[in-house]
């Protein structure tokens, strides 16, 4: 018997859920590799949009500036800059014997998609390592990550079913014609009351606005995430980034949201949550 593709979904994250609390909570290497798996994955999805328009990102340049990038983050070894700037210029001279039509279009697009998941991932890293290796407030960290995961899968879930339900008013119909104003506004509104539950739950060691403030965060820039996603499918002419996760799509699919809210936290974390 053929399983409905509802059916598919809950058992995928039946498995898949505690298996990523599982590293969030050790953290370290085991949530560094976690890390590095979705931005890599992430990364050669986003190849397949860029060859739907004619480009031929450089995939061995960019999964390798990745991983440093990620690498570094976690154990630093060289300045963020300087390693950047090698980045590029590794880039533009592998291109230029690289022999391939395009060259501009394959330069920008292994750039975009090398900046968009290296720094968002490095991000992750860092809001995991945010508090030090010391007794118990390493554990901070991991659930500052249970709480955004928590947040945003509330969130995603309230939207779709609230926007299913009551949806009229269209959000971005060029970009995402099913999403609503009404299934956005109830998104962000839960993933405020989430992170309120949470605070009393996990997060007692922030303060009660920094709750907020996250919430906020993932409430709006987690939904705007998810509609950039959209917005590079829909140009490259496809439904999901790719069928890796079934019933759920590509890990760009799925993680779309906490990638692209990962920097806000931070650094919203390090200016004022403290």
């Amino acid at each position: 018997m053929k399983l409905s593709n509802t059916a598919v979904r809950i058992i995928v994250s039946v498995v898949a859920i505690p298996l990523i609390l599982l590293v969030s909570y050790l953290g370290k290497w085991y949530f560094t590799a976690f890390t590095l798996a979705i931005s890599l994955i992430a990364y050669y999805e986003f190849s397949s949009f860029a060859r739907a328009k004619n480009a031929l990102v450089n995939l061995p340049v960019g999964l390798i500036g990745i991983v440093l990038i990620l690498l570094n983050q976690f154990k630093p070894f060289l300045d963020f800059k300087a390693l950047t700037i090698i980045w590029f210029l590794i880039l533009l001279i592998y291109e230029l014997f690289r022999n391939k039509e395009s060259a501009l279009l394959n330069l920008g697009l292994t750039s975009f998609g090398f900046l968009y998941f290296a720094l968002m991932g490095s991000s992750l890293i860092a809001i995991r390592e945010f508090y030090p290796d010391v007794d118990s407030l390493y554990t901070q960290g991991a659930f500052l990550i249970f709480s955004m995961l928590g947040t945003i899968w509330i969130c995603d879930s309230a939207a779709f079913f609230f926007g299913t339900a009551l949806g009229k008013h269209k959000l971005f119909p060029r970009v995402s014609p099913k999403k609503s104003w009404e299934g956005a506004i109830f998104g962000f509104v839960f993933a405020i009351l989430t992170m309120i539950l949470f605070h009393k739950i996990f997060i007692g060691f922030l303060s009660f606005t920094t709750a907020i403030g996250i919430g906020f965060i993932i409430g709006t820039f987690g939904q705007i995430g998810d509609l950039v996603e959209s917005l590079l499918k829909r140009d490259a002419g496809v439904k999901d980034s790719s069928n890796l996760i079934p019933g759920h799509g590509g890990i760009f699919d799925r993680f779309d949201s906490l990638l692209f809210s990962a920097p806000f936290v931070y650094y919203y974390l390090f200016y004022f949550g403290r």
